[in-house]
Formats: structure tokens, C-alpha cells, sequence
């Protein structure tokens, strides 16, 4: 084990994920029996780790660029939440929250403020690494999916898709499956394949489900830009983005020649 910061960072195979290529997480927890099994659950599945209790300490190991932050809110010196709005920049890493409160209006709050998922306590470690996963699989809500030479920009961070230049906002679901979509215009997902990216819990999804997220994201979309088909619905497979959307915007009509004199 190697020190970094103070902190003890474990480097481990990765299991293949992601081309082989480790991918680094950082566990903010006070409570040791907790970090430990969440430690040895994100190892077996190949991540490296790296332990902080505190948020001095986390905000120190941030410096090691982990790709996702796994974030006890109540620690000793303050509360989680605080940091993870310190960190609502376009080098953000992806964050879990870890919560003794699990009431609706803490999660809630939890998404609000800029967190990928939230868990609450008590968990089981092999779900948080189904969650990193599923958030690894996602668009970073961190940066802008943007296509500017065909009048499409989605910025995640603000919940925006800005289609020539009008303004969207769109729920987090939603904005969700536009991402999926214009990362491969035309390519089409399966509502299984969107519940898995889209869906903080897949499993609990069913197909109208889906179904009714993008009928919802075709009317808002639509209002922006009426012109032609924005997404596809490809009978027994699933949805794509079309190609040619959204269409060049309309040139305005040249003025009319002055009328002949008599």
C-alpha cells in the first residue's frame, strides 16, 4: 500500500473495466466498519480506493482526481453536502452520498445539489458497486454533450439542451436519455439498454416507463423546435435520435422587391 496525502491508496486490477484502465474512488466515511466494507467491495470489483474520514482529508485527496466520490454526509468537521457543492465544476467527479437519513426530502436534496446517487445506511456494499457502475456508464453530468454544427448542446450540469440557441430545461430522466441518444444519433437502444443507463435503479423500471419519458421528452423538444421527428421509435427494437435533427434553422424570406411605379 502506498501513502497519499496521508491517506492509503490500494491499487488493484481492474477487472477490465473500461479497457483495462483503473478507475480510481474516493471513500469519504467515518464510521471504519463501514469504510472498510466498502473498501473491500470496490477492490474485489477492481477499483482502486482511496480512504479519507474527514472532509480535510477529502478535500486533500481530491487532488488525486478520483473519477467517482463516494460521501458520507455527516462527518466530523462538517457535512457532506458542503463539499459536493465546492465541487459543481466541470472537474467534478462523479458522487454518491451515504446517509443515515433516508426520508424523501434528504435525497431529494441530496440530487438537487449535484449528487449521481444517493444510499442509505444501512447498505449493502455489493449495491454501492452496482450504483458506481451505473454512474460510470452514464454522460458526466459534469460537461456538455454538444453537436454545434447540427444546433444541438446539452449541458447536464444545468439540466439545459439548447436547440439554435432556444432554451429547454428538462427533468434529470429525461436529460438523461437525450444524452444517451445524441452521443450516436441513429443508433438505436433498447428500453432495456436506456433503464440501465438512464435509471438510478434499473430493476425497479418497467418498459412504459420509459416509454413515457420519451413521449414527454418529444413534446418538450418540440416546443423549442416543431420541425420533423426528433427521436425514433423503431418498432420492436427501441428509440434512436434522428440523424437530421434538429434541422438547420429557417432562413428569413429576403424582402420583397418594391412595386413597380406606374
Amino acid at each position: 500500500m502506498a501513502a497519499v496525502c496521508g491517506l492509503m491508496l490500494v491499487k488493484t486490477g481492474i477487472d477490465g473495466i473500461l479497457s483495462g484502465m483503473g478507475i480510481r474512488v474516493l471513500v469519504v466515511e467515518d464510521e471504519a466498519t463501514i469504510g472498510d466494507a466498502v473498501d473491500i467491495a470496490l477492490r474485489q470489483a477492481g477499483f482502486e480506493v482511496l480512504r479519507a474520514q474527514s472532509l480535510a482529508e477529502a478535500r486533500r485527496a481530491l487532488a488525486t482526481l478520483p473519477e467517482v466520490l463516494v460521501l458520507d454526509i455527516g462527518l466530523p468537521d462538517g457535512s457532506g453536502l458542503d463539499l459536493c457543492r465546492e465541487l459543481q465544476n466541470g472537474t467534478a467527479p462523479r458522487i454518491i452520498f451515504l446517509s443515515a437519513h433516508g426520508t424523501e426530502i434528504d435525497r431529494i436534496v441530496g440530487l438537487e445539489i449535484g449528487a449521481d446517487d444517493y444510499l442509505t445506511k444501512p447498505f449493502s456494499p455489493r449495491e454501492l458497486v452496482a450504483r458506481v457502475r451505473a454512474i460510470l456508464r452514464r454522460p458526466a453530468a459534469s460537461m456538455a454533450t454538444a453537436s454545434p454544427q447540427r444546433g444541438l448542446v446539452i449541458d447536464a450540469l444545468t439540466r439545459r439542451a439548447v436547440i439554435h440557441g432556444q432554451t429547454v430545461e428538462l427533468p434529470r430522466l429525461q436529460l438523461r436519455i437525450l444524452e444517451i441518444l445524441a452521443a450516436e444519433p441513429g443508433r438505436v437502444y433498447s428500453r432495456t439498454q436506456l433503464m440501465d443507463l438512464a435509471w438510478d435503479h434499473p430493476e425497479e423500471a418497467l418498459d412504459r416507463a420509459v416509454d413515457s419519458q420519451v413521449r414527454h421528452l418529444r413534446s418538450a423538444l418540440r416546443q423549442i423546435c416543431a420541425a420533423g421527428e426528433p427521436i425514433r421509435t423503431v418498432r420492436g427494437e427501441g428509440y434512436a435520435l434522428d440523424e437530421h435533427w434538429p434541422p438547420p434553422p429557417s432562413s428569413p424570406s429576403p424582402p420583397s422587391p418594391p412595386a413597380p411605379r406606374p
